[in-house]
């Protein structure tokens, strides 16, 4: 059986109201990534401690640390980089979550400011450095496709995991992501399946409006089919986007969260695909 788990900063900022709409909608598990309006690579021990006692009193728990780490541009100083991931690697730890979702970095200069394919070498060598330094740790690196970053097509996620060729790095899934570029999920999937230990659910039209699972161009409903066919049995990760589709957040609120839960959990049903809380 799948399991339910949120971006919750979605919600709201306030961390009582993300676990009271998560539980309300079969959420079992935070993808964490913001509380009170902090970023949860700022999170000091204070607010760390607060979320890991009220999360575990309400019987929820985090499958990832929803990073920012490689949404940076790829001329930026690597040790400054290589030091937030390491803190990212220490959150994770904290909380126990399996994973850290990352990115594969912008061209130099950033986003949009040239090509990034001759930054491939120099991008793989920044990962095995990462896989060296989580290599006897619990924690695994899931990669994010996002628009304008190296891996944000098929052909350089997949270029990215099989050039550093290591369990460490594994993908994330994410279907509004392909859509916005240009690009057809339902080719990418049979390419990123073996790598793919986590889903994101986010579905948008090729117009360019983020709408719930299955309402969209995402062809959502096919490939969580094939995944569950194909053994999967992971995280399915509601970030709606609904309200706010921002560069590095997202706003949905309480109302529009539920809209979102509802059609992944009726989309899986449909398919025959097994989540908890469905």
């Amino acid at each position: 059986m799948l399991k339910l788990s949120a971006f919750a900063d979605e919600i709201g900022p306030d961390l009582d109201e993300q676990i009271r709409v998560c539980k309300e909608n079969a959420v079992t598990h935070f993808e964490l990534r913001g509380v009170y309006g902090k970023n949860v690579m700022d999170f000091d021990m204070a607010l760390r401690a607060e979320i890991k006692s009220k999360l575990e009193a309400n019987g929820m728990g985090v499958v990832a640390i929803g990073s920012p780490i490689g949404k940076v541009a790829i001329d930026r100083p690597w040790s400054e980089h290589f030091d937030k991931f390491k803190r990212a690697v220490e959150l994770a730890t904290y909380f126990k979550a399996p994973f850290i979702r990352l990115f594969s970095y912008y061209p130099a200069g950033g986003e949009g400011q040239g090509p990034i394919d001759p930054h491939k070498e120099e991008i793989l060598d920044r990962f095995r450095q990462k896989v060296e330094y989580i290599k006897d740790t619990p924690v695994t690196m899931v990669h994010e496709n996002e628009k304008g970053i190296f891996g944000d097509i098929g052909r350089r996620c997949v270029e990215l995991m099989a050039g550093v060729n290591s369990p460490k790095l594994r993908s994330a899934f994410d279907f509004a992501n392909f859509v916005q570029c240009g690009e057809d999920p339902s080719q990418n999937w049979p390419l990123l399946k073996p790598y793919a230990v986590h889903i994101h659910i986010k579905d948008a039209t090729r117009a360019g409006q983020v709408v719930p699972a299955g309402q969209g161009d995402g062809h959502i409903p096919e490939i969580l089919k094939d995944a569950w066919g194909s053994g999967y049995r992971g995280f399915l990760t509601l970030e709606p986007h609904l309200k706010v589709a921002g560069h590095s957040h997202g706003e949905t609120g309480p109302d529009l969260f539920k809209v979102a839960a509802d059609a992944l959990k009726d989309v899986c049903r449909r398919q025959g695909v097994q989540l908890a809380g469905a």
